[in-house]
């Protein structure tokens, strides 16, 4: 099947479609990612972590719901709100977010060409990460990151 082409007469791009089937291999594909890039940079590994998992997951459906990328919730609730909803008890270190059409692997490209996105990456005092996303009807995906560490539950912000 020919590629459908556009009127700049490039091949139009496809919709990056994400099934049930794909959410495991989406999540320990963007783990690996990190994981690569951290190793590299000298930073410990990340784990996924089901509660930042969730609360990932609980915003990038509000944020489509108010079809918008932003850190705070409809609620006006912030990443670190969002991280106690679901019983996460570790230090918050950071967040990014995305609305695209790409994959997860381009989403994360994007991220490190960004100053601010790549330090929430490669932050050396992270070691929980929670990823997930959620994809409307026309392709849109809105993608969320949070990093944290549980093992610093209860100390200040230095």
């Amino acid at each position: 099947m020919e590629p459908q082409i556009g009127p700049d007469g490039r091949p139009l791009p496809k919709v990056y479609r994400i099934t049930n089937a794909d959410e495991s291999r989406i999540q320990y594909e963007m783990l690996d990612g990190i994981n690569s890039l951290r190793r590299a940079a000298g930073a410990p590994e990340v784990s996924l972590n089901a509660q930042l998992n969730a609360a990932a997951a609980t915003h990038s459906r509000d944020m489509s719901v108010q079809n918008r990328p932003w850190h705070f919730g409809s609620d006006g609730s912030s990443p670190i709100d969002r991280a106690r909803r679901v019983g996460y008890q570790g230090r918050v270190l950071g967040e990014n977010i995305s609305e695209t059409y790409e994959t997860e692997l381009e989403t994360l490209a994007a991220w490190m060409e960004r100053p601010e996105t790549k330090q929430v990456i490669l932050d050396p005092n992270a070691r929980d990460m929670g990823f997930a996303w959620y994809q409307e009807n026309n392709g849109k995906i809105w993608w969320t990151l949070v990093l944290g560490n549980s093992d610093m539950a209860g100390r200040p912000v230095s």
